[in-house]
This record gives C-alpha cells, structure tokens and sequence, in this order.
C-alpha cells in the first residue's frame, strides 16, 4: 500500500506501526500518523519509527487505507472530522473496540470497512486478531488485510458480533496474563525470592506452557493433569485455586470485558 493514515496513536496504534516496520511489511514512509491534541506523543513516534506526520487532513484523500485507532469515546468526532475528506476508495481498518461496522457506516459512508480486534503482542509479531469485514470488501482487499496482520502474528476471521468476545479473550488477554505474573511475583517475595528470580522463572514457565499447547494434540485438562500427581504439591496448589473459585473468577473476568465491549458499542 502507498499511504496508509493512522488516526489516534496509542499504545494499539503504535504496537501494529512497530510490527509492520520490525516485520518490513510496510515501509515507515508509507505511514502518516495523527491525534486529536497530542503533538508530543505524534513526534515521540516521528522520531521512534520515522513515519510521517499528517499535518493536513486534505491528505486524506488519496490514502488507501485510513486506520481508527482513537479512543472509542472518541471516535463519532474524529469521523465527523475525516469524513469530508475521504476518497470514495478509500478503505477503513477499526481497532477500536465495540465501535461498530453499521456505525463507521453511517459516518463514513458506504466503502469497504474491516474491524480487527488485534492485541499490544503485534509489536513482537504475536499478536492474536481477531478480524470481521462488511459486504464491500473485495476478496482482494480480504486476502491483503490478512496478510498484513499475518504478519504481526495470527489471525482468525470471525462474525463482527463475536469481537466483543475476540476483545474479552485476546484483546484484554495480554493484562490478565501481567497481572498473573503479578501475582506469582508477590507470592515469591513471601519466600524471599526476588522480583528478577519470580519474572525470570514464570516468564519461561508460561512460554514453555503455551508451546505444549502449540505443539500437541493434549487438551489442557489431560497437560494439567500431567503435571498434577496425587498428594503432591501440584496438586495442593490447585485445590487451593478451586477454593478461591478459580475457574468462576476467570469467566467472570472475560464476562465483564465483553459487556464492557457491549457497553462501548451502545455510548459511542
């Protein structure tokens, strides 16, 4: 692609530029970057990744593809802005969450438009995206986009209702996992193991837990049940999960993150 618009530059907008350039999937000349007030933030990510600023929105015009990353209680005033200035070609990629297709839409107008729930895992090139189209995106357009995000790591092709489950699951999933290892730190400081020691230990542990669920036929349950002898420490452990009801805390945890999303769709 030949020009390609960021509107909003946060942590999710910067995490797809570094993986593009990193994966050399987009040249960094080809990208245009803008936010609503942030100047300091714009030329934070001009020096970082040597993109361009959009100093004008009359630029608009000839981008092949304009990507809405702004917050999502942002996002009906940023449309109002770009609108008038959009080519009738120009497509759309949303990363904003719950912001709907049918409404990207009614402000945009009637042009090919995909909404991805990818996650901050695209600036090493592992995120997981989940990705939804409109009617007007060509099998071409499909195929491309696919790609690109490919590249960043996987992605599945889902109904744009299940997103607010994709955003619950593996959007929000990255800080489920940092907030666990959170906690495995704290727990090693009651043993008077160091930060560094607990991070180092548990990173390794859940990289080496999910390339068994990669690169095996086990479901998770017969990979736990594995690890876990009878009368052993394992075990005490996860009776001590069940205790605290684990499993019901985790369902709840992504529950209350899809009706987030849910709820994100009806205040936009």
């Amino acid at each position: 692609m030949q020009k390609i618009i960021f509107i909003g530059a946060g942590s999710m907008a910067e995490a797809l530029i570094h993986g593009w350039i990193k994966k050399n999937v987009i040249s960094p000349h080809a990208l245009f970057i803008s936010n609503r007030s942030n100047k300091e933030r714009l030329n934070e990510l001009v020096e970082s990744y040597d993109v361009n600023l959009l100093e004008d929105h009359t630029h608009l015009r000839d981008a092949d593809l304009v990507i809405l990353a702004m917050k999502p209680k942002d996002a009906r005033a940023a449309m109002e802005v770009i609108a008038p200035h959009l080519s009738a070609d120009t497509a759309i990629l949303s990363v904003l969450a719950g912001v709907s297709i049918d409404t990207i839409e009614q402000h945009l107008g009637s042009r090919p438009i995909a909404r991805v729930m990818p996650n901050t895992s695209a600036t090493i090139g592992m995120s997981a995206s989940g990705i939804a189209f409109n009617n007007h995106v060509t099998d071409v357009k499909r195929a491309l986009y696919i790609q690109m995000l490919e590249a960043i790591g996987i992605v599945i092709e889902v109904e744009e209702e299940k997103l607010h489950a994709v955003t619950a699951l593996s959007g929000s999933g990255p800080a489920y996992l940092y907030y666990l290892v959170e906690a495995f730190e704290r727990a090693g400081a009651e043993f008077g193991l160091s930060k560094e020691i607990v991070r180092e230990l548990m990173v390794q542990t859940i990289a080496g837990s999910a390339e068994m669920l990669k690169s095996g036929n086990l479901e998770p349950s017969l990979l736990r049940k594995k690890v876990t002898s009878p009368g052993g420490t394992t075990e005490a452990g996860i009776k001590a999960l069940e205790s605290m009801s684990f499993n019901e805390a985790i369902v709840n945890c992504v529950r209350s993150a899809e009706n987030r999303s849910r709820e994100l769709a009806l205040e936009e």
